[in-house]
């Protein structure tokens, strides 16, 4: 079973690009057998290991870019499961605010229409009654302008219109020569 689970190891190793199944059993063997292992090993020790500086190099290049990768993955499903199980409780909370929303609108809206009739009974009384208070208004004001071009003789405030032609500009000067 040991020998399994080395062959499993190497071959995650070998899977990453510039990783041979040579170098991943040099690696398993040095006890570098994740690639989160590979991604934070030096290429010192690596080379002590057996590979080359250029495979070294290379291999913790791929191995960083795979961790990378994996994380990213895990964050990303992570989020999508907490949305998942968030997405019920905010359907849930919609909907109630839909209801209330809808409810408080339907209350209104029948509140209205009681009232309707009663302002409807209003607005035609107070109808009725305008043409009274117009009228009323209507005469009493021709009654006091009649009084007052009875009184002036003239027919407008700032008109100054004589009351014969005695008094007339030019007669007056008529009489003065």
């Amino acid at each position: 079973m040991a020998a399994k689970g080395t062959d499993s190891k190497t071959g995650k190793l070998s899977a990453l690009p510039n990783v041979s199944a040579a170098s991943a059993k040099k690696l398993v063997s040095a006890k570098v057998d994740s690639v989160a292992k590979l991604a934070k090993s030096s290429t010192a020790s690596l080379q002590k290991a057996g590979l080359s500086a250029a495979v070294a190099s290379k291999a913790i290049s791929a191995a960083k870019a795979a961790t990378k990768v994996k994380t990213a993955a895990k964050k990303t499903s992570t989020k999508a499961k907490a949305a998942a199980k968030k997405a019920p409780a905010k359907a849930k909370k919609a909907a109630t605010a839909a209801k209330t929303s809808a409810k408080k609108t339907s209350t209104k809206a029948k509140a209205a229409a009681k009232k309707a009739p009663a302002k409807a009974k209003k607005a035609a009384t107070a109808a009725k009654k305008t043409p009274k208070k117009i009228s009323k208004a209507a005469k009493s004001t021709a009654g006091k302008v009649r009084k007052a071009v009875n009184e002036t003789a003239r027919k407008g405030g700032t008109i100054k219109v004589p009351k014969s032609v005695n008094q007339m500009p030019w007669m007056k000067n008529l009489r003065k020569r």
